[in-house]
């Protein structure tokens, strides 16, 4: 299907449709615009991050959507926009964190993400046709307080983790996990509570 006849009565942007959680294509000059900026900041995020403390501080607070006190976010750091993260006071972010955040990210506060965790809302249609023609999506990931997240797990888009939970290293985590628990596996499941 020609992609036009997808949207021949939505007289957005693809812009406006990310933005509203709807089907999309990335073909938008001002998403481009948008995902290079982000990619010129986290550029220069990493080059201050071991210099200058307070340039480090200042350019990561111009990337993401909100930086809480205290964050500590070691470089590199890949993101799609970066306006769509918030991250909450006092919390560790290891390196090499990819938050792909078509949709919102929201990190609560004192949480612990270890290394190599990958933060994915980006969704894109299970028919092969639509998925030809480029259509995406995304869903919101949301991390309550307290919560640490292992080194090298994946957390799919629409997950919401709760307060206080511990994700073990390298799992999948594809649906919700509630508070209060220690989840591990592909996919992840709570084995313990906390």
């Amino acid at each position: 299907m020609p992609t036009d006849d997808y949207f021949a009565n939505d007289p957005r942007t693809n812009l406006e449709r990310m933005l509203a959680g709807d089907l999309y294509i990335a073909d938008d000059p001002e998403i481009a615009r948008r995902q290079r900026q982000a990619m010129r900041l986290a550029a220069r995020y990493q080059a201050a991050y071991a210099e200058d403390g307070a340039e480090a501080r200042r350019i990561l607070a111009e990337l993401l959507g909100f930086a809480g006190d205290d964050i500590d976010v070691r470089p590199p750091l890949y993101v799609d926009y970066g306006s769509n993260i918030a991250i909450g006071a006092r919390t560790f972010v290891n390196y090499n964190l990819t938050a792909l955040d078509v949709a919102r990210i929201t990190i609560g506060e004192d949480c612990q993400i270890g290394p190599n965790v990958q933060l994915l809302t980006p969704t894109h249609p299970v028919e092969p046709g639509p998925r030809r023609d480029k259509l995406e999506a995304a869903l919101p990931i949301t991390l309550g307080d307290n919560v640490w997240l292992g080194g090298g797990v994946i957390v799919c888009p629409g997950v919401t983790i709760g307060d206080n939970s511990v994700i073990g290293a390298g799992a999948v985590v594809t649906k919700d996990i509630p508070a209060d628990v220690v989840a591990v596996g592909n996919p992840a499941r709570p084995v313990r509570t906390l």
